[in-house]
């Protein structure tokens, strides 16, 4: 990590693919991740760590299967949303959309558990900004 600013709009700039997230700074053992999305992700769960995100740019919709039953959050640009730990959510973006996400360093994009993983999901712990 540098001790320089990071201009969000320049680290998105930097980069084209989909669902594949890179990382802008970190806060203790936390990455601030940032990714640009759209289609759908897949269903899983962090089962040790909440996830965080913050919508830069676009809409965010984020279906949820929870104790009472399955429901879906949209969250606009400047919306933020946290998923609790263990359970089970799909992000989904009907148009093009940024993202930044904050969740321990070395948490998988696809969770502790999840559905097979589709060719268009990057199934990393983020990756550097270049």
């Amino acid at each position: 990590m540098t001790s320089e600013p990071v201009s969000l709009s320049a680290a998105l700039a930097s980069f084209s693919d989909r669902w594949s997230p890179r990382i802008v700074a970190a806060v203790n053992d936390y990455d601030v991740r940032v990714a640009k999305v759209e289609g759908e992700h897949l269903w899983h769960a962090h089962d040790h760590t909440d996830e965080f995100f913050l919508v830069l740019d676009g809409e965010l919709h984020i279906g949820l299967r929870e104790a009472s039953g399955e429901r879906t959050v949209v969250l606009p640009k400047g919306s933020v949303f946290t998923v609790p730990r263990g359970i089970a959510h799909k992000p989904y973006a009907p148009v093009p959309t940024a993202i930044l996400v904050f969740e321990p360093t070395g948490t998988l994009t696809v969770g502790d558990r999840h559905d097979e993983v589709p060719d268009h999901v990057d199934a990393s712990t983020g990756h550097a900004l270049a």
